[in-house]
């Protein structure tokens, strides 16, 4: 017998336990860990798949404009991780411009997160899933916002990355005064199964080899 069907059936019994017997949320717990232990989750590569796989995120942060000043702000961002020959690296560069709402925000709070999700790739309605279903896997990464220095000799083949993913970002440099930023990553949190989401080192993430 296949131990991943038995242990989601023990699940599904576990949530669905008659009102005469006690609900035991340590026994739910144990339940969901052995399955996910069984189905091999590496939370960190997750989180490192769907960025790579992403053309663009969701990003957050604390408006200053003048009508929503202080509210969240929420706002799409163009991204890759990408080195030269388009492999993963896990740095997360997206360009940003003072015309925009991400632009003016980071400049008083460089404070932001991005979210990542498997729906972004239509791969869990293809699979028959919600994309607010633990199952399709997410990823919420936060950290600080740095502008690349023009004279950094990461920048040139960082931007030559990104430009080969986003071509219309040439026409962004140009007409809008668009600069490129990477997300110095402080915390990621991982959702890709029923139990709540999972922490995530920035340098775990890193390792992963892709």
């Amino acid at each position: 017998m296949n131990t991943c069907p038995a242990l989601l059936l023990a699940l599904v019994f576990a949530f669905g336990l008659s009102q005469t017997q006690a609900y035991s949320p340590s026994e739910d717990a144990r339940i969901i860990e052995e399955y996910k232990r069984e189905m091999g989750l590496n939370h960190a590569k997750i989180a490192r798949q769907l960025v790579h796989r992403a053309n663009w995120a969701a990003v957050g942060s604390i408006s200053t404009n003048k009508i929503v000043e202080s509210y969240p702000m929420v706002n799409i961002v163009s991204v890759d991780d990408s080195d030269a020959n388009g492999n993963s690296t896990g740095k997360i560069r997206f360009l940003l411009t003072d015309l925009d709402f991400t632009g003016p925000d980071w400049e008083k709070n460089n404070k932001v997160t991005l979210m990542f999700s498997e729906e972004q790739t239509l791969h869990c309605k293809d699979n028959g899933k919600d994309p607010m279903e633990p199952t399709c896997a997410r990823s919420m990464i936060s950290g600080q916002v740095q502008r690349f220095d023009t004279r950094d000799s990461n920048y040139k083949p960082a931007l030559d990355a990104y430009i080969k993913r986003h071509p219309a970002a040439l026409n962004w440099i140009k007409a809008h005064n668009f600069y490129l930023c990477e997300l110095i990553i402080r915390n990621i949190f991982v959702l890709d199964f029923y139990g709540g989401p999972h922490q995530v080192t920035a340098s775990d993430y890193y390792a992963v080899q892709l």
